[in-house]
């Protein structure tokens, strides 16, 4: 049954063939760069090793010069960091925290309230009441974002158990990986290819890891990926490839 529902969620993803996609540009510091997408044509398993992923799927289409951009979703499932549904028990807490969660038009991002719950479990409750607390301040005088400053523990990170995303992610949560700059160092060594992973959507990105290979820092690689060519999970384009035009 859960391989018929991976394969349906397959089949129902983002139309196009699979393999390297057109190209979007971006201009920063007088730099063109070109970011392909790389469309995976199956759903990654958890626990599947990265490397062996990165060599099938975008080796075959990387030039010297490039770095591939690689979603912190896709990082997590390799190491099997991920919690099902079924094991979350939501508190009235999560649910009361939920209320205040701004929404977004097509994204039920934390409005979720398992998805609140986890985050409870990982910093405690006294720490998400005083984040909520410092939070209704921060909107008061027009600040957003003091609630993920004050909880910490990159809990704004916690992904899934989003009704509107493909399945598995429908019923899984995924955790972040506890040492991402790390990952992309291990990625470049054994995979030849620069890498960076980052926490992205349509409401900003945050550049998590940059391997050495990369020869820019982290607040360059997030304008060269501000605009999220990665796309959402349901694009099945966990991967970019950035190249430099001229």
């Amino acid at each position: 049954m859960l391989d018929a529902k991976k394969s349906a969620a397959v089949a129902a993803a983002a139309p196009g063939t699979p393999g390297i996609q057109p190209g979007r540009k971006i201009v920063v510091d007088g730099i063109t760069y070109e970011r392909f997408p790389i469309r995976v044509p199956r759903l990654i398993e958890f626990g599947e090793g990265l490397e062996p992923v990165l060599k099938e799927f975008v080796a075959p289409h990387f030039q010297k010069g490039d770095w591939v951009a690689i979603s912190e979703k896709i990082v997590s499932i390799s190491q099997n960091l991920v919690r099902h549904i079924s094991t979350v028990k939501v508190s009235p807490l999560a649910r009361f925290i939920t209320l205040g969660v701004k929404k977004h038009k097509n994204m039920t991002a934390w409005s979720r309230p398992e998805k609140m719950q986890v985050a409870i479990e990982i910093v405690g409750a006294p720490r998400i009441l005083l984040a909520a607390g410092v939070g209704v301040v921060g909107k008061l005088v027009g600040k957003r974002g003091w609630f993920w400053i004050v909880a910490g523990h990159r809990v704004s990170e916690i992904d899934g158990f989003i009704p509107e995303d493909m399945y598995p992610y429908t019923e899984w949560g995924v955790l972040p990986p506890p040492d991402p700059q790390s990952d992309m160092e291990r990625v470049e060594r054994e995979t030849g290819m620069p890498a960076v992973t980052a926490d992205a959507n349509f409401i900003d990105v945050q550049v998590l890891g940059v391997s050495k290979g990369v020869g820019l820092d982290k607040k360059t690689v997030r304008r060269v990926l501000l605009d999220n060519p990665l796309g959402q999970g349901n694009k099945m384009t966990p991967f970019v490839i950035v190249r430099k035009v001229g």
